[in-house]
């Protein structure tokens, strides 16, 4: 073997970072979930203190975000329901206002051509979701003006039960008991089949473990958690167990791995938790050794709780592709896992609707 061929078995450090921030650069990288400050928002074109802003997009080489109209869950009243519909509504058109041409090139998409071509001219990509149908309250129209207005998913709840599902996490200071529909509601069925109609991606993120499943066989499309890690490796309400991953792979559909902390690693002796990218990465080799690449994606939740050590914000978002580089996925997979499997789920939503 020549010098140059062990050298290229044998690449220096470098020389292997070099390789990975090109491979990186390359990937149409997709974080399929970021909360924002509500309702003081700091322009995000410039540098702020938010884990991520449209400066540490670009720094760390993030070409695309879903920013999230997230609503806490309250009481199941009309009062509370026209509320929470209202904050998502202005969420959703504040996000969307912050495209713009200037210190960067940023854009609202709505489908993924339009992702694909915002990453082709180099423009960063908005992406818009709602969490909690709370904000739906019992008024199904709502999911069509979300549409309309740019989102792609809801998440069918937050933490305490809704008018339409369960929640993994029941809120005992809301009243909630370990169950309040066994599942999904009549109207969360309802929701649903109104979701596949419109267009939006069922988020199966946050539901009951039972209402999961039962909306994994419901939808016409495929189901995604965009933002969940595996119960075997962390025994958490939040996270998916073995059946609901095989339930997410049956389907087409996908558990986008989130940097919570809590999600991935069981407290230390002083309670805290302490988790690195390699416990992140960890977890997406197991979703990928159980249901296979194609069901598998990423997430942060940040600014909603998500930061580990190595990703702890959107400019340091290379370490991530790094990490996984080095644990043998190829540029392929790197796609498949940064956005490749959730613009196929995103694709199949849209082609059913109507």
């Amino acid at each position: 073997m020549t010098q140059a061929q062990t050298d290229s078995v044998n690449p220096t450090p470098d020389e292997q970072a070099a390789r990975h921030a090109a491979i990186h650069a390359a990937t149409l990288t997709l974080d399929t979930h970021v909360d924002i400050p509500w309702p003081n928002t700091p322009d995000p074109a410039t540098p702020t203190a938010r884990r991520v802003d449209y400066p540490k997009m670009q720094a760390g080489g993030l070409k695309s975000v879903v920013f999230i109209a997230y609503v806490p869950q309250g009481r199941l009243t009309a009062e509370g329901h026209a509320a929470a519909g209202a904050r998502a509504e202005a969420m959703l058109r504040a996000i969307a206002a912050t495209a713009g041409e200037t210190p960067m090139r940023r854009r609202l998409c709505t489908t993924p051509d339009e992702l694909e071509a915002c990453a082709a001219d180099g423009s960063l990509a908005i992406l818009l979701g709602v969490e909690n149908g709370y904000a739906m309250g019992e008024d199904l129209s709502r999911l069509a003006l979300w549409r309309q207005l740019g989102a792609i998913y809801l998440t069918v709840t937050h933490d305490g039960h809704n008018a339409l599902s369960d929640a993994a996490r029941p809120r005992a200071d809301l009243g909630d008991g370990p169950s309040l529909h066994g599942g999904l509601s009549a109207l969360g069925r309802q929701a649903i089949a109104e979701m596949n109609r419109v267009g939006l991606i069922v988020d199966v993120s946050h539901v009951a473990r039972s209402a999961m499943l039962q909306a994994a066989e419901l939808s016409r499309t495929p189901v995604v958690a965009t933002h969940a890690c595996c119960r075997s490796l962390r025994d958490h309400p939040r996270n998916l167990d073995d059946e609901q991953l095989d339930a997410l792979r049956d389907v087409g559909g996908l558990v986008q791995i989130t940097a919570v902390p809590a999600f991935l690693v069981n407290p230390g002796p002083d309670g805290a938790f302490r988790a690195s990218i390699a416990d992140y990465a960890d977890h997406v080799d197991y979703a990928v050794r159980r249901i296979g690449i194609d069901h598998v994606g990423l997430s942060s939740d940040f600014d909603g709780g998500g930061g580990v050590e190595g990703w702890q914000d959107a400019s340091t978002t290379g370490a991530l592709s790094a990490e996984l580089l080095r644990r043998g996925y190829g540029a392929r997979e790197l796609d498949l896992l940064w956005s490749g499997n959730f613009r196929r789920v995103w694709r199949a939503t849209l082609r059913a609707a109507g």
